[in-house]
């Protein structure tokens, strides 16, 4: 199994299994992250075509470009998300990560690990926290494996579950818990996609909340959003600087501990500096 590695995830946006054409222009749109749609976005009598051709997407290795390869199943309590897990698994040829969609126990995150790790597979998980089962054990979730690199917050179902209105305050509560959690485990938070593709100036305001508030990225339902997003969690040229000089002050110190203008520098911070230095690199800084 590979190791938890920090990189950007400030944006990302679904392509669907079913029309794999549209794969490399998702891969070209800016965004860090692509995810090959299984689950909401396919109809049913579509999923197993959708899986087919997801999966065929993966055979032939493709060089670096810095873009996050992710395939969403469906639930692993649903037989299409079994059906999905099964063929990840028979396939020499897995997707680098999946996504868990409507998780509610830690013990589902651990059972797809103990899977891949058996296969001899190396994919990451990605973890969405979209129900009250799953908000409550949002933090065993986030620990539950070391594969998990994300927890992606899903506004839309949750607010259906929580019956309020899919809004800002009224998710508040739930945002802050997913953030918490992720934090506690090391791992990013992603928000969920702003659904107005009309109102820009309403997307910019509800990332740069979602930024004060500890979130890593927020997705997009249009390529045309992704810039705007990718500015917003993209550190300023002041901290990239402090953070190169705080992660050089580190290697080169080799002993564990950091100080930087007579301040000690925790894990938790020196973290966060890898991952701007993840940024900057994306972003040729």
């Amino acid at each position: 199994m590979s190791e938890r590695t920090e990189r950007p995830r400030r944006s990302f946006i679904f392509t669907p299994g079913l029309k794999p054409e549209m794969f490399p222009k998702a891969l070209a749109s800016g965004t860090d992250m692509v995810c090959v749609e299984l689950e909401d976005g396919i109809a049913p009598k579509d999923k197993e075509t959708a899986r087919q051709r997801a999966l065929a997407l993966f055979e032939v290795p493709e060089a670096y470009d810095g873009v996050e390869r992710i395939v969403r199943i469906n639930s692993i309590r649903e037989a299409f998300g079994v059906a999905d897990l099964q063929a990840i698994l028979a396939t020499n040829t897995p997707p680098p990560a999946i996504m868990m969609p409507k998780v509610n126990t830690p013990d589902e995150v651990l059972m797809v690990d103990q899977l891949l790790s058996e296969r001899g597979h190396n994919t990451r998980l990605h973890v969405i926290i979209e129900t009250n089962a799953g908000l409550e054990s949002a933090y065993e979730i986030a620990h539950a494996s070391q594969r998990t690199d994300a927890l992606f917050f899903g506004g839309v179902d949750m607010a259906a579950e929580l019956r309020c209105k899919n809004a800002w305050e009224p998710l508040l509560y739930a945002r802050s818990r997913v953030v918490h959690a992720a934090a506690s485990a090391g791992l990013d938070s992603v928000d969920v996609p702003y659904l107005d593709l009309e109102d820009h100036d309403g997307m910019v305001s509800d990332a740069r909340k979602a930024k004060d508030l500890g979130f890593s990225g927020k997705g997009s339902i249009h390529p045309k959003q992704i810039p705007a997003l990718n500015e917003v969690f993209t550190p300023t040229n002041e901290e990239i600087t402090r953070a190169r000089r705080i992660t050089k002050t580190f290697e080169e110190a080799n002993t564990g501990l950091v100080v930087i203008d007579g301040k000690l520098i925790e894990k938790p911070v020196l973290r966060d500096m890898y991952r701007i230095v993840a940024i900057a690199d994306r972003m040729g800084i």
